[in-house]
């Protein structure tokens, strides 16, 4: 499961005094204000932070899907803030993989169609993507149900669907935005134990945010959010 991983000496991630800020009426609300992060090769982090302290917000910056208002964010060694969107499209494209609650998988495809998807689109062959992804179904202990269409699976073979396809193109940096919080406790642990499994076994840097302390504690480190920083816990 660790081809395509690639090592470059930089950290993954890096924020750097980065600040997030959004206008309420007169007043200003900062989610982050100068919030620091480092991220190495093959480092698990858990974000534990109660709901509306800026967790997706977070997630998002790192992901590239916003901008910060101050700061930078660091990518394999490189900054982003000023790239262009097609260099940061093609920066998520290759380089970071997305897990979110709801596991937004393409209804009218099948679990196998869906993990060949974003391979097809990186110029994957179709029989390159579809060894790919039936690997990955089989690794994830679902490969009896690539040829099931999302609303044929169970909530927890949907999620695992979706960290395959995440996990499709070899990304260099997971980012999971409460991955289980829609399952039960005993979906969510296997959901998490495959999840944790994959990430190891593949050599990926993740953060992933979770509400929940178990699943937290099985990871490298865990952060949270205080004024608008990432602190150790």
């Amino acid at each position: 499961m660790s081809e395509g991983v690639r090592r470059s000496g930089h950290p993954v991630l890096e924020l750097i005094e980065v600040g997030r800020h959004f206008t309420q009426g007169d007043n200003e609300l900062s989610i982050l204000d100068g919030a620091n992060f480092v991220l190495q090769p093959g480092e698990t982090v858990a974000l534990v932070a109660p709901s509306g302290t800026g967790k997706s917000t977070l997630l998002h910056l790192a992901g590239l899907l916003e901008l910060p208002d101050d700061g930078e964010v660091v990518v394999d060694g490189e900054a982003c803030g000023r790239l262009s969107d097609d260099r940061r499209t093609a920066i998520r494209r290759s380089e970071i993989g997305f897990v979110y609650q709801f596991h937004h998988l393409l209804p009218e495809f099948t679990a196998l169609e869906n993990i060949m998807m974003p391979q097809l689109i990186s110029g994957l062959t179709k029989a390159e993507a579809q060894a790919r992804a039936e690997q990955l179904l089989d690794y994830m202990r679902i490969g009896h149900r690539g040829d099931h269409r999302p609303s044929e699976l169970s909530g927890g073979e949907q999620q695992r669907v979706a960290i395959a396809r995440a996990v499709a193109n070899a990304p260099l940096l997971l980012l999971a935005d409460e991955p289980t919080g829609n399952l039960d406790p005993e979906t969510a642990g296997y959901v998490f134990e495959a999840l944790d499994a994959l990430v190891r076994q593949s050599g990926l840097s993740a953060m992933i945010a979770t509400h929940n302390h178990d699943l937290a504690s099985l990871m490298s480190r865990r952060v949270t959010l205080q004024d608008g920083k990432v602190v150790e816990i």
